[in-house]
């Protein structure tokens, strides 16, 4: 078997065809000290897991998924992190006097050597693939972190006698545990992929809690007696008044993580118990924009999509509630129109990402550069493509429609339920009928829908009236629901990352006659459906059929009184 080539396997296995393995081989040859193994992922012909399981027959060494099993601390408190990080191997189960190690290079002898003199135990060495063991890397020494953080907390606030004064004192506030628990919340709460981090006093414990695909998951909780140091420590982080606890502030500050840039928020307002604080996470490195077919839009309201962006002028909203990801939509777009011959102009508050080949600018509304001042300003500026980043007002949302009927594309979000009820939405702030006909081209409506975590997910029949109304059917259907306590993949939540689903409506002759004559919401709603609109509904029913999500999340994203 040790004979076989990996690309011969990989065919055998019915992995790869041949054409496949010729063109990898093919771009290996041109890349001198590239492996087979990269290639391959880099063309996506194999995932990461079946090209680990073949090359685990192929060296004879065991295969383990690390995302569906236990991690023993103790074992991994027997290699240090740097080592872990280095070889990207980590320590997962322990007996008397044998280590068991996940690696990526099974045959490296030379690193189960220094690895056993560090541990001073037998190693023995299984396959699995690098993401899931750099995932065990952070999640487990973050872990193991936030341990010994709590450990040193609480020897150092043992009871709950310690006056206020000390409590706030310079030294205190400046000491290791707690700059190392701030630090620790920050990097965990990154590493969990959560955008706002909650900490709440209450009269017995301080409660920490993540937002992670959209729930609040609980994550630790410390003494109340740290309270207080802890929120010092992250004012002091933020550039806010340490002194002020009377009135809600604001402060920001930046962090790297894991070679990341994080621009970090921060909120705090006085409750009952102390000062209740929120930090939400950024990412603002320079990154390259996601494609919009890969933030969830199917491929049919992709082609509406097209038709909007292809206007080389007038006016595309995004819209929904807060956090339903218009920004990123916004920003896939952008990604989609940038080209080195056409001058993008953007004008947010804040700017969340930094694309690269785009002029971006910061609303700063205390020196006078609100949204309208900004696009007044831009109008001078020759700009082909304007975003602004919120509609908030009638003088904004009547700028914005005049730069589109003087040749400009603009694109911008509002906050409304539906893609119709947003063409009343801008009537109603003052902007006239035949304006809002004349230079509207596009609306997406959109939400964020939770996704079934692929390893808990359980098979149940639909069988309620009611629920079968929802879903379209009158015959009982299969469809999918979370598992009650969730798995170790998903945090035991049950749901596993997000997706976006979408409404959109084309601006064709007939809906802006309908726009002109000053219609209802219902009737252009009508006339869209007719058009080839698909509703919110439609979209996550479909999805509910095809057991990615659940009637719950059916419900919470379209239902209306």
């Amino acid at each position: 078997m040790k004979n076989i080539r990996i690309g011969e396997l990989l065919v055998e296995s019915g992995y790869l065809t041949n054409e496949q393995l010729q063109e990898a081989l093919a771009k290996q040859s041109e890349n001198p000290g590239m492996k087979l193994g990269d290639a391959l992922l880099e063309f996506g012909y194999v995932s990461e897991t079946q090209l680990a399981q073949a090359l685990s027959v192929r060296l004879k060494v065991p295969f383990v998924d690390l995302t569906t099993t236990k991690v023993d601390i103790e074992a991994v408190k027997k290699i240090p992190e740097e080592t872990a990080k280095k070889y990207c191997c980590v320590a997962y189960e322990k007996s008397s006097s044998r280590l068991t190690v996940a690696t990526i290079d099974p045959i490296n002898f030379y690193i189960f050597e220094e690895l056993k003199v560090i541990s001073g135990m037998e190693i023995h060495p299984v396959l699995a693939t690098r993401s899931a063991i750099n995932e065990t890397i952070n999640k487990a020494y973050s872990q193991q972190t936030v341990s010994s953080v709590m450990d040193n907390l609480n020897k150092e606030y043992t009871g709950d006698d310690t006056s206020q004064e000390d409590l706030e004192s310079g030294e205190r506030v400046d000491n290791a545990p707690i700059v190392k628990l701030v630090n620790t919340i920050v990097e965990t709460s990154f590493r969990l992929n959560a955008s706002d981090i909650h900490i709440e006093p209450f009269k017995d414990r301080t409660r920490i809690r993540l937002r992670i695909d959209g729930e609040l998951v609980e994550n630790m909780k410390v003494k109340p007696a740290v309270h207080n140091s802890l929120i010092t420590r992250i004012k002091i982080l933020g550039g806010m008044n340490i002194a002020e606890k009377r009135i809600p502030l604001d402060g920001r500050f930046g962090m790297v993580i894991d070679g990341i840039s994080l621009d970090v928020r921060v909120s705090t307002i006085p409750t009952v118990y102390g000062e209740k604080c929120v930090i939400r996470l950024l990412s603002t490195a320079d990154e390259k924009t996601r494609k919009i077919t890969d933030l969830g839009m199917t491929l049919y309201n992709y082609e509406m999509f097209k038709q909007i962006i292809r206007c080389p002028h007038g006016v595309m909203l995004v819209t929904g509630p807060t956090g339903s990801g218009k920004s990123t939509t916004l920003y896939a777009t952008l990604g989609e129109l940038s080209k080195p011959n056409v001058n993008i102009v953007t004008v947010e508050d804040p700017c969340e990402k930094k694309i690269d080949g785009i002029n971006q600018v910061q609303i700063n509304a205390k020196a006078g550069m609100t949204f309208a001042a900004a696009l007044r300003s831009i109008l001078r500026q020759d700009p082909d493509i304007i975003m602004v980043g919120e509609i908030r007002d009638g003088e904004t949302a009547d700028i914005a429609i005049r730069a589109a009927i003087t040749g400009h594309l603009v694109l911008s979000t509002l906050h409304t339920n539906d893609a119709a009820g947003t063409i009343l939405r801008l009537v109603d702030m003052g902007v006239a009928p035949y304006m809002v006909a004349s230079s509207l081209v596009g609306v997406i409506a959109q939400r964020l829908v939770k996704l079934l975590c692929p390893e808990c997910k359980e098979t149940v029949t639909l069988t309620e009236p009611a629920d079968l109304r929802l879903v379209g059917k009158t015959e009982p259907v299969q469809i999918c629901q979370a598992h009650p306590g969730g798995c170790r993949a998903c945090h035991n939540t049950g749901y596993k990352g997000r997706t976006a689903i979408h409404e959109i409506i084309v601006t064709s002759n007939d809906i802006k006659e309908l726009i002109s004559q000053g219609a209802t919401s219902e009737e252009i709603g009508a006339q869209a459906e007719k058009n080839g609109t698909k509703l919110l509904r439609s979209n996550v029913t479909d999805m509910v059929l095809a057991g990615t999500t659940t009637m719950d999340e059916l419900v919470k994203a379209t239902y209306t009184v």
